[in-house]
């Protein structure tokens, strides 16, 4: 009797814990097939505000600013607003330079420092545009990356476009590779939900919202994830738009790569507790089936892995099937565990990589759930070091 409760427990576990990284994009891309809802694009040129929040981005802030003021977009209908959030590095002073050469530019200081949500509350109430763009500070976007941004919006039904972001991993670190890969995931998975109607995650760095549609946030909400929920909850779709591409270096440190993940995976959960109401099946339909299983499911893959990781040594003797899973389970983990040990040799191995950073995604999940049950909230962070 034990062991068949330990096998339809491993059994169920395990097919949980794949389920948002397998199962689902197979779901995803096959429904996308047999209800596709495409996007009725069109060559638009509405005004176009571009808002950034920064703290000490000294390093980057003239060359984001001048990339957007670039774009091939029409100058007069393009402007963009920066807000600084308490920096003490020299941002000020840079902003206040770009104000006066480009009069396209338009800056304001935070203060005392409340973090990039708080920042966009302001910015957007700010902005002229009728398509407000979100960028980060270090966002470097393609010559025609607001071009097809907005192409989007000649849909009425949409509301929220997101673009590509494409890391880059010049030093070949593993953490950079396997976030690399992670993105190639979501890429191609946000492609397929966005012909289901609307994709569940953004970037953040490379968006573009109706201001008619924008509502202000709580500063302890990601704005990445919140947003996109609150237009769909409006009745407008949040969708994909390949074309417009968004190149970012990846982090090369481990550490600085997990407390990111741990920051966005916390304040994810707080958006999903708020957001609750998108998991109404009966409301939302398909739509609630992909939060669910795309991001519920995912941040808490880290449960049912684990219990199946544990059961599984214990079903050894229950049949080859179990056996061949308890092998793949110790190559797994050896693998990460080499990746971790001797990234030099793991360098060279894609499949070390790839399961060293799985690994590092679950541990965050784990912790970040662990802060949001004690009611822990994040606001304010140090940006992103590449």
């Amino acid at each position: 009797m034990m062991s068949d409760f330990l096998e339809i427990t491993f059994w169920i576990c395990l097919a949980l814990g794949i389920y948002p990284y397998a199962i689902y994009p197979f779901l995803a891309a096959v429904m996308a097939k047999v209800r596709s809802r495409p996007v009725q694009s069109g060559a638009i040129t509405p005004r176009v505000t571009v808002v950034i929040s920064a703290y000490n981005e000294a390093k980057h802030i003239e060359a984001t600013v001048l990339n957007k003021l670039e774009q091939d977009y029409p100058s007069e209908l393009l402007d963009v607003i920066v807000a600084s959030d308490g920096s003490t590095d020299g941002t000020d002073e840079i902003l206040k330079q770009l104000v006066t050469r480009t009069g396209r530019v338009k800056y304001f200081r935070q203060e005392p420092r409340a973090g990039k949500t708080a920042a966009l509350n302001s910015l957007v109430e700010r902005a002229a545009g009728e398509i407000v763009v979100f960028s980060d500070a270090n966002s470097m976007y393609r010559a025609d990356t607001i071009r097809h941004l907005v192409r989007s919006f000649a849909d009425p039904a949409v509301g929220y476009v997101t673009g590509k972001m494409v890391y880059v991993n010049p030093d070949g670190s593993l953490v950079g590779d396997g976030c690399s890969a992670y993105m190639r995931l979501e890429n191609w998975l946000r492609d397929r939900e966005t012909r289901l109607g609307s994709i569940v995650g953004v970037d953040g760095g490379v968006d573009a919202v109706r201001k008619v549609l924008y509502r202000p946030m709580r500063a302890d909400q990601l704005p990445d994830f919140v947003l996109p929920l609150k237009v769909v909850e409006q009745g407008s779709r949040v969708v994909f738009e390949p074309t417009a591409v968004l190149t970012e270096d990846t982090l090369t440190d481990e550490s600085a790569e997990y407390r990111m993940r741990v920051r966005v995976t916390l304040r994810a959960f707080w958006a999903l507790r708020d957001q609750r109401v998108l998991l109404n099946f009966l409301r939302f339909g398909v739509f609630s089936w992909q939060l669910a299983s795309h991001k519920v499911l995912r941040y808490m893959s880290f449960v049912p892995l684990a219990i199946a990781a544990v059961v599984a040594p214990v079903l050894w003797n229950s049949g080859p099937l179990y056996r061949l899973v308890g092998l793949g389970e110790v190559v797994f983990c050896g693998l990460a565990l080499l990746a971790w040990t001797r990234p030099g040799i793991a360098r060279h191995w894609a499949l070390a990589r790839y399961c060293h950073y799985f690994v590092l995604l679950n541990i965050a999940s784990a912790v970040a759930f662990v802060r949001f049950l004690r009611g822990e909230k994040q606001v304010i962070w140090q940006p992103r070091v590449g």
